[in-house]
């Protein structure tokens, strides 16, 4: 269905026109196609910025390559805001091991190669060829990861803060709604930018650091953590321990002769805010200039899906939600939630069916315990691994009555949930209530949670908890299935190659997924982003926690290896897999055995696992299927269910 452009923020001269422009006041320029829809932080930022009465014009995935393009729409009157999109511009465009991607789903028609790397520095840096002396404000998950010294994995090097390369005047980290609309309102008093100083949720560059408004902690400089893993280690735990909008003091870094200011982090939307943010007169689709080029894929995703909040107190190492949204949790009100989705039924592409009611962790509503409120969130304690905190509040009551009232509303047949649910945060919920309506109503097909790995020391350097936790998760989750007469499945995320991970627990691993009778299909190698905690584990070698060393996996060959083993039945697979098994001593899982992860190589003999069964009884037929990659041990017990025989498995016989 065609969108009249009319109801997007103006995007030409023309649009202007129309409206009776001869002015405007910002240019927002991203490097994702415009999706004027609430799950796009342009789209968001755009938006309370009209909604305070400015007038704003948007510039989507300019020529790089010269300042002419940024002249398209004029010079604006207050500022320029830039962000290079919802995902960090590198990890766009690479793959973990730095191969080019072939598309990009933020990209109209998925065509790749609409932005430049580092676009927030290359965007900053044209905006200053083509207006010189205006107000340059840098927001958005790129700029926000990298507003400390960072180390930057594609180059293999620690890079200063994008806020000096970038040559901007102000960037905003986090969710920045708040932070925008506060020095929009400075700059339009008249107020100088190098003088707003004082934002919470902000950087800035100073000659002083007298000049912070705030009581404040300086980490080691860059000159110190782009020479020294020991104090980047201890750089990057300070400027995690200090990211708590109510404990939190303010970071200096000196970089040569200047200092990085990086104010505190802003408090949290209240409810009422987030409503209002989420509310706004959004269109909930791409701009029509892209229908001709095969739209924006990524708005499939989430044009019938809800975001219900923000934060996320779960702490994975190697996640950058903590460092960017933060670990205090903020909510939206049920009636706002249900208003969003009575709206969505009346899309005329809506077909029953409400893909998402989530956010970082879909089932966070509430604070981790009500000392969060008064004191921040702990420095040296995580919520939830390796054990969950007595204090920790796990009632899911709140959420499950919203998903309730989702269900009921007219026109809705089912309310599914995709994003993550941390299954170790739903098995502390003494009702139990909540895991029931989840099996009922909630899962479309099949579950995906993510345990990550299986050896404990591996799960602590993720932050994650021990597998034992899943295995109860997992029994309780197939008890519920076969007591309410589901076929869904549940499949566990991993990740090979992360920090702390040595081929042995690799082996460990695929022995693991083996007795569960599930091998993945993809497979995820850690990915080292900027900011986080596991990254900085597999630049320094350091966990920074304690400052004790870690084992990183970093040649290729090595991750080849431990990624081959949680994929050990692939034929293409074998020569790296028994390669493992010998280099790590586990000769015993070569063989035929049901234990053992491969066959032996002809003219060989087999491993200690040969005596677990005859070769005659364990080898394939040629004529059998592979197996399904979603088939659980509860499934093998009972016979494979009917969407397993669809995948591949033989009609389990017929009892005698």
């Amino acid at each position: 269905m065609p969108f009249d452009r009319d109801l997007f923020l103006p995007v030409s001269r023309e649009d202007m026109a129309r409206r009776g422009w001869e002015w405007y006041d910002f240019l927002l320029i991203t490097g994702d196609a415009y999706v004027d829809h609430p799950s796009f932080g342009p789209a968001i930022i755009g938006r309370i910025l009209e909604a305070e009465g400015y007038r704003v014009a948007v510039l989507a995935q300019p020529d790089w390559h010269g300042p002419e393009a940024f002249r398209s729409l004029g010079r604006p009157r207050l500022g320029v805001l830039i962000g290079a999109g919802n995902i960090d511009s590198m990890v766009a465009h690479y793959t973990v091991a730095k191969k080019r991607r072939h598309d990009d789903t933020y990209s109209p028609g998925r065509k790749a190669g609409l932005r430049p790397d580092r676009a927030t520095v290359v965007y900053s840096n044209r905006v200053r060829e083509a207006f010189g002396d205006i107000p340059i404000v840098i927001g958005g998950l790129e700029a926000s990861l990298r507003r400390f010294a960072h180390y930057d994995y594609w180059e293999d090097k620690v890079r200063r803060s994008v806020l000096f390369d970038a040559q901007a005047d102000i960037l905003t980290y986090g969710m920045g709604e708040n932070a925008t609309l506060e020095i929009a309102a400075r700059l339009a008093s008249g107020t100088p930018v190098e003088e707003i100083t004082d934002v919470r949720g902000t950087c800035f560059i100073g000659k002083y650091p007298s000049l912070c408004a705030y009581p404040r902690v300086e980490v080691p400089s860059f000159d110190e953590v782009s020479t020294s893993k020991t104090s980047y280690a201890k750089a990057n735990m300070t400027e995690y321990q200090e990211h708590d909008a109510v404990s939190g003091k303010a970071i200096i870094q000196r970089h040569d002769n200047r200092f990085l200011i990086v104010n505190p982090p802003a408090f949290p939307l209240t409810t009422a805010e987030l409503d209002r943010v989420a509310e706004l007169p959004y269109v909930r689709e791409p701009h029509p200039m892209y229908d001709n080029m095969g739209g924006v894929p990524a708005i499939e995703e989430v044009r019938f899906s809800v975001t219900h909040n923000r934060g996320c107190f779960g702490a994975c190492n190697f996640c950058s939600l903590a460092f960017h949204q933060g670990r205090t949790i903020s909510c939206r009100s049920h009636d706002s939630v249900i208003r969003e989705v009575k709206l969505l039924t009346e899309h005329p592409g809506f077909k029953g069916y409400i893909h998402d009611v989530g956010g970082p962790s879909a089932t966070f509503r509430r604070p981790s315990c009500q000392k969060q409120l008064k004191s921040g969130m702990c420095r040296n304690r995580a919520c939830l691994a390796p054990e969950p905190c007595p204090n920790l509040d796990a009632d899911h009551t709140d959420y499950m009555m919203l998903l309730r009232k989702l269900r009921a509303i007219p026109k809705v047949k089912k309310v599914f949930i995709r994003s993550g649910i941390r299954f170790d945060y739903l098995m502390k919920d003494p009702s139990g209530e909540f895991f029931t309506d989840l099996v009922q109503h909630h899962i479309s097909g099949q579950l995906k949670v993510a345990p990550e790995h299986c050896a404990p020391h591996v799960l602590d350097c993720m932050g994650k908890p021990h597998i034992e936790v899943y295995e109860r998760f997992k029994e309780k989750y197939f008890k519920l299935n076969r007591r309410y007469g589901k076929d869904q499945y549940l499949v566990p995320y991993l990740i090979s190659s992360h920090p702390g991970c040595t081929l042995e627990d690799a082996v460990r691993l695929a022995e693991w997924l083996n007795r569960q009778g599930h091998m993945p299909e993809q497979v995820q190698d850690f990915y080292p982003t900027p900011g986080t905690l596991a990254t900085c584990m597999w630049y320094t070698g350091l966990d920074p926690r304690t400052m004790n060393p870690v084992f990183v996996p970093k040649s290729l060959h090595d991750k080849a290896l431990q990624r081959a083993l949680m994929q050990w039945r692939k034929p293409q697979n074998r020569k790296l897999v028994l390669e493992a098994l010998r280099k790590a001593g586990r000769e015993d899982l070569i063989g035929y055995g049901k234990r053992c992860l491969v066959k032996p190589e002809k003219g060989t003999s087999a491993g200690g696992g040969a005596h677990d069964a005859s070769p005659s009884k364990n080898r394939p037929g040629k004529g059998k299927k592979p197996r399904s990659d979603t088939r659980t041990r509860v499934e093998k017990k009972e016979g494979p269910t009917r969407p397993a025989r669809k995948a591949g498995w033989a009609k389990p016989k017929k009892k005698r």
